[in-house]
């Protein structure tokens, strides 16, 4: 399904103009990640879930937004403080995944050897699979 770590293989993610192509702007993006972390809390009222599974999946859809919304602001301002947070969430959602491997949806592990070292391409990989499935589980 996908790469193992130092297989050899070569691994490549989405530049950030593809893997974010089809996003929200920004400003829009911030609210509706709000939102869902929101509701994560216990701040908002959520939508009824369902099973372990659908709370696990609705934990990393809110991982995996708030990840692409941390790296295009690090994007647009390159400066430490939005890169440091880029790479925090990045690295958060790499912890996720690696505890749920089921819910990679693109085609590299996030250990994949060219992925490893910066776990933000991972992110964009991520990001362009949700789109590209019609963003699942938003």
């Amino acid at each position: 399904m996908y790469a193992t770590p130092n297989s050899g293989a070569a691994v490549s993610a989405p530049p950030p103009h593809e893997a974010y192509a089809h996003a929200p702007d920004l400003r829009r993006e911030m609210h509706q990640v709000l939102a869902l972390g929101a509701a994560r809390d216990g701040r908002q009222a959520r939508t009824a879930t369902g099973p372990l599974v659908a709370a696990t999946t609705s934990e990393r859809v809110w991982l995996l937004r708030r990840a692409a919304l941390m790296d295009r602001m690090a994007l647009d301002d390159p400066g430490p403080g939005p890169v440091a947070a880029a790479a925090e969430t990045a690295g958060q959602l790499v912890r996720h995944d690696r505890r749920h491997p089921d819910l990679v949806a693109g085609p590299h592990h996030p250990d994949a050897s060219a992925l490893a070292p910066d776990h933000r391409r991972y992110v964009r990989q991520e990001y362009a699979a949700w789109t590209t499935a019609g963003r699942p589980t938003t």
